[in-house]
């Protein structure tokens, strides 16, 4: 039997039984759908936070309290909760008369309630200093930035991230306004635009920010910083910026063995590099999850099509009594099983396609997250593949099985 005439055949197969058919590639449209879905879900996430990383800045450096040993995955110990209080004064001064360095500054953070009026919330707050602002780039939509006054003045001023003033003054202007955090009144003298997720997994839109001395001396009572952020000349690369900023601190922690750092020092390259290892990692569970839903449409295909072979045991008889050999038979059942697996990857790559181009509308649209559409097409190859193996190897059974029937037999059979 030629090619033509056996995909031509099983074509009338598929059609001649069009509810089975249906029935048949509904597991595969669910498993492709599923992992297209799942990989341009997965693909647009990483897009949106590698964003977010990068729009604070490439000439930035961050140093946390702890060392991570050399594990790329590891956070720092003051990260998971851990007091470490190895990071003062000293280190910021003598950070600011490196060379490279054009700008540092200390951070001190803690959680507490803002109250105005009968409005509240639990936010955190950071305390920093005047260059803060300057380093991060942020931009104001009303007021504007702490100034060294306030920092040595211990004036107790605030500025607002942008959720937490409309959740505490609604469309009131909040300059000049007096609210109460962690028993103590401040002055609302800015409000940040819309920052989104900053270092340190610090949801700045709802952050409270007050001079460094008096959240560190006042409000926490401590004489060490939660972190320090750091900014690189432009005249300098960011590595070599990196190396003399360990140098620095090794010297001031008097440290000669490099496994024995107390601190952790990471670039944005460095945080790109591990959120994009994360996100990947994410993405492929994910779609090994969704890739299940495949297996489970293989089963199916396989036993719907043992059902038709023993439904067209006649068909099988007659085709063998004047001359198909068993090979065209085989051949006829692979094309059939071949032929549902893709066309149900076909549907499924378009269904898939159409279910994150409705999530990126609702997600960018109506809740305003700033979602990124992301296709992979290598998704979309792989999946057209995968389809076609599928058919392969979920129809050879029933192909053989069909194969093998007696034609006197199968003549014979009601």
């Amino acid at each position: 039997m030629r090619m033509y005439d056996a995909t031509r055949t099983a074509w009338k197969g598929v059609m001649n039984a069009k509810a089975r058919s249906f029935l048949t590639m509904l597991g595969i449209v669910i498993g492709i759908g599923s992992v297209i879905l799942l990989m341009s879900i997965g693909k647009s996430a990483e897009k949106l936070i590698l964003n977010e990383v990068q729009s604070i800045g490439s000439n930035l450096v961050f140093v946390t309290p702890g060392a991570t040993h050399g594990s790329r995955f590891a956070s720092p110990a003051s990260l998971l909760g851990i007091v470490i209080k190895t990071l003062d004064e000293r280190d910021v001064q003598a950070l600011r008369k490196e060379d490279s360095v054009l700008r540092a500054t200390a951070e001190v953070r803690g959680q507490a309630k803002v109250v105005y009026e009968n409005n509240d919330a639990t936010v955190t707050y950071t305390g920093n200093d005047h260059e803060f602002f300057t380093i991060r780039d942020f931009k104001f939509t009303l007021g504007g930035p702490l100034t060294q006054n306030d920092v040595s003045s211990f004036n107790r001023v605030a500025v607002l991230g942008s959720e937490i003033a409309s959740t505490l003054f609604g469309d009131k202007d909040p300059i000049g306004k007096t609210i109460r955090l962690k028993d103590s009144n401040f002055r609302v003298v800015g409000v940040l635009r819309s920052e989104g997720v900053g270092p340190f997994g610090i949801d700045q839109d709802n952050l409270v920010i007050v001079p460094v001395t008096v959240a560190q001396k006042i409000m926490l009572g401590i004489n060490y910083y939660n972190a320090l952020s750091i900014q690189v000349k432009d005249s300098y690369s960011i590595d070599f910026a990196k190396g003399r900023i360990i140098s620095t601190l090794r010297f001031n922690h008097r440290i000669t063995d490099p496994n024995k750092d107390d601190f952790t020092v990471q670039t944005q390259e460095d945080a790109l590099s591990l959120l994009g290892n994360i996100t990947s990692v994410l993405t492929a569970f994910l779609t090994a999850v969704a890739g299940i839903s495949l297996v489970v449409g293989g089963i199916g295909i396989m036993n719907i099509m043992l059902v038709s072979v023993v439904e067209r045991t006649r068909e099988i008889g007659l085709r063998k009594a004047i001359g198909a050999r068993n090979e065209d038979i085989v051949l006829q059942f692979l094309i059939e099983a071949v032929t549902l697996t893709v066309i149900g990857g076909i549907i499924g790559i378009i269904g898939g396609i159409s279910l994150a181009g409705i999530a990126y509308l609702i997600l960018n649209n109506v809740l305003t997250t700033g979602w990124f559409f992301a296709l992979p097409l290598s998704g979309v190859l792989v999946s057209l593949v995968v389809a076609l193996l599928t058919g392969l190897v979920f129809g050879i059974y029933p192909a053989r099985q069909a194969a093998k029937k007696n034609p006197i037999e199968a003549l014979r059979y009601e």
